[in-house]
């Protein structure tokens, strides 16, 4: 069984590597919301796991009061999770979270069934969740994949792939590490799809031009002058 103490060093070590205003351990115990919202999950999912489903509920309630940040306590969440800033950010009942996942605030992971069974997303290790995406449904989101700010996701998502758009779009298959989310970089499949459409009806609007130059061509050369033809000599 994990050392309590070693989890919640482990814990205080990953925000002071993911987010470079982080300063010093005591900023950190004090100043971050994402932590707070952390650890008393933790102890939320305790007493849910235990039975005490009410204490529990009443818990995530108060973390959710205090910090900003609504996690279910039936919610499971692996190590090294981290929620960057936090506010708004919603997480389900069924939701399970791996190693080494980052989220943005106003991230949702939320359902759509109102039958209790899984109805939440699933997400791998070393995932990266940009501000305000919205993931929806029983779906998976693979190891190291990357969904961009503003996304909305309804499908699962393969290993290492980077997601953006409404709805959500893989943009590349297997991208570089989940830390390495630029989202100024993030390609844009609706500009890339617009651009392609322009330059190919500009190619169109070419071709039209050159057949119907041929064509002109060609007509002014059937002319009786250009033939060579006396006019007058048409009706015999």
């Amino acid at each position: 069984m994990p050392n309590p103490l070693g989890i919640l060093g482990e814990d205080l070590k990953t925000v002071l590597d993911k987010d470079p205003a982080a300063r010093n351990h005591l900023e950190v115990i004090c100043c971050y919301p994402g932590l707070h919202a952390l650890w008393l999950h933790r102890v939320a999912h305790f007493l849910w796991r235990h039975r005490l489903r009410l204490a529990g509920r009443l818990l995530s309630q108060l973390s959710r009061f205090w910090t900003g940040i609504e996690i279910h306590p039936g919610a499971a969440i692996g190590r090294r999770f981290f929620i960057d800033h936090g506010m708004g950010v919603v997480i389900g009942e069924t939701s399970e979270i791996g190693d080494d996942v980052l989220l943005y605030q106003g991230v949702v992971l939320g359902g759509t069934t109102h039958e209790k069974r899984k109805r939440h997303p699933t997400l791998g290790n070393n995932v990266v969740v940009g501000a305000g995406a919205t993931l929806l449904g029983a779906i998976t989101i693979g190891d190291g994949a990357r969904v961009g700010a503003g996304s909305v996701v309804v499908q699962s998502v393969p290993p290492g792939a980077t997601v953006v758009g409404i709805p959500g779009r893989a943009v590349t298959e297997r991208g570089e590490p989940a830390e390495a989310l630029e989202h100024g970089r993030l390609p844009d499949p609706v500009n890339d799809a617009l651009r392609l459409i322009i330059a190919e009806q500009s190619g169109l609007a070419e071709r039209l031009r050159r057949l119907e130059e041929s064509l002109r061509i060609q007509k002014d050369d059937e002319t009786p002058e250009k033939r060579g033809d006396d006019p007058g000599m048409a009706h015999g």
